[in-house]
């Protein structure tokens, strides 16, 4: 029997990353993956994907504008889907490949299969052909990601009633897409197909799109969209999905009580995700899960067995690929005897949609439910010489700083290249900035950047310049 220092059960972002961490702090490392490739969901049906089709979707929106920058395009534009899926596929397998080669970079052993316990420190590997290799592990790390969640009365089908992973590979441009939840997944994939010409309807529990994130983000988002043709029905609870056909029916009941029926040729269920655990034998090994499907974990990670550790998607916290990346190398760390730290408060979410939405730290509606005494700077895209040069006006950035301390609390949002400019945002915090620190750090004009100095500004005694 193959032994190891450390074993990790999953190949996404938590677990590879962990892998490498550990095989650079010297141990000798294995990591199981049920799939034929690298990655987990991030990198086959999530993150990468999802962004390849978000990417070309959007050259294709951006040429319906050439001529507004006096480039005029002749003949007819049309749209490959079956090209669009190709070179996502590509970008996929590029993508896993590249995992597989930083596996065999780092030594790291890869089995193939799925990882079951047979008790704390031996791990069954069962093989597509049934076969079954043990491999003994010191230390284990669980890293089984999640999986996309559903509605008790709603039956997935796979072809007319889908999920995310779905949706990523669709042979037609649906003509009418309804999605049920107005999360990040959901909106993302919308606007894919939105750019593309289909309808996009939104069904959404809450009273809000993006319902975890600042109130002012919602609302610029949902201006935005509509702005570009998508329609959303909020506060509407779902009663039933059922096909018809080659179509499928909606039936959603609004704050009023009211039934409303929507018609289309493809429902999204994207209604958020579930941990995965699934034959995993946690019980076998000591690893309490809790009611929510959730590994058990304490500050450290570590499970009621104290040999086995968790990340990501599979314990408590935002379902995000950077946090269990983070999680990843801070158990390996831990297991070589230092002492990381991660602050959760400071994980950034990120909408891919165009306008981008980022966010880091607290909500207003948050600080205010905390009875936190703050002020708030914002600040319009639209007063930006960059964005104006590259007609990318809509969306703004607003910081929230303590009242007295003047140390920020959050920083939020939405506009051209949000997903990277939240860096800036997170760096700051990290390093526990006040207001005033930002709007006296110089920064390079013209830039989309310029608009966090400004809201510093903005946030610091009301003295942002360009508005």
């Amino acid at each position: 029997m193959s032994s190891f220092d450390v074993v990790i059960i999953g190949s996404g972002p938590g677990g590879y990353v962990a892998a490498i961490r550990c095989a650079q702090l010297g141990m000798k490392t294995a990591i199981i993956e049920k799939y034929s490739t690298l990655g987990g969901t991030c990198l086959n049906v999530g993150c990468i994907p999802s962004k390849a089709m978000l990417a070309s979707s959007h050259h294709y929106e951006e040429l319906q504008h050439f001529a507004d920058h006096g480039i005029e395009v002749s003949g007819d534009v049309k749209v490959n889907l079956e090209k669009m899926v190709a070179r996502k596929q590509a970008v996929v397998d590029q993508t896993s490949g590249g995992v597989k080669y930083l596996m065999d970079k780092n030594n790291i052993t890869v089995f193939e299969g799925v990882g079951s316990f047979e008790n704390a420190t031996t791990i069954n590997v069962t093989k597509a052909d049934g076969s079954v290799e043990k491999i003994e592990a010191k230390n284990t790390i669980i890293a089984t990601g999640s999986k996309p969640s559903s509605l008790p009365f709603i039956k997935i089908d796979k072809e007319r009633i889908i999920t995310s992973t779905e949706a990523l590979k669709l042979k037609e441009v649906p003509k009418h897409l309804v999605i049920i939840g107005g999360g990040v997944i959901g909106l993302e994939l919308g606007q894919v197909y939105l750019r593309l010409g289909a309808q996009v309807s939104v069904v959404e529990f809450m009273d809000r799109i993006i319902p975890g994130m600042d109130g002012g983000l919602s609302k610029e988002l949902t201006k935005v969209l509509k702005k570009q043709g998508m329609k959303f029905y909020t506060s509407h609870k779902v009663q039933a999905v059922d096909r018809a056909g080659e179509g499928v029916v909606v039936k959603a009941e609004n704050a009023k009580g009211e039934v409303i029926t929507l018609e289309g040729d493809y429902a999204l269920v994207s209604v958020g995700r579930r941990p995965y655990t699934d034959g995993l034998n946690a019980d076998k090994a000591g690893v309490k899960i809790t009611e929510r499907g959730q590994v058990e974990v304490n500050d450290h990670l570590q499970t009621s067995a104290s040999n086995i550790y968790a990340i990501g998607d599979v314990v408590r916290g935002a379902m995000l690929a950077h946090k269990a990346e983070e999680e990843g190398v801070m158990v390996a760390e831990y297991l070589a005897g230092q002492k990381p730290h991660i602050d959760y408060n400071l994980i950034p979410g990120v909408v891919y949609t165009w306008p981008e939405v980022a966010a880091v730290g607290k909500t207003e509606e948050q600080l205010k439910e905390a009875g936190v005494a703050y002020k708030a700077g914002s600040f319009p895209f639209k007063a930006l010489g960059r964005a104006r040069a590259s007609a990318d006006i809509e969306g703004f950035v607003k910081i929230l700083a303590d009242a007295k301390t003047d140390e920020v609390l959050g920083i939020h949002m939405i506009g051209a290249r949000a997903a990277d400019l939240i860096a800036e945002a997170v760096t700051a915090m990290e390093f526990r900035a006040s207001a005033e620190d930002i709007s006296r750090m110089s920064h390079a004009h013209p830039t989309f950047a310029e608009a966090i100095k400004e809201a510093a500004l903005a946030a610091t005694d009301n003295r942002a310049l360009h508005v």
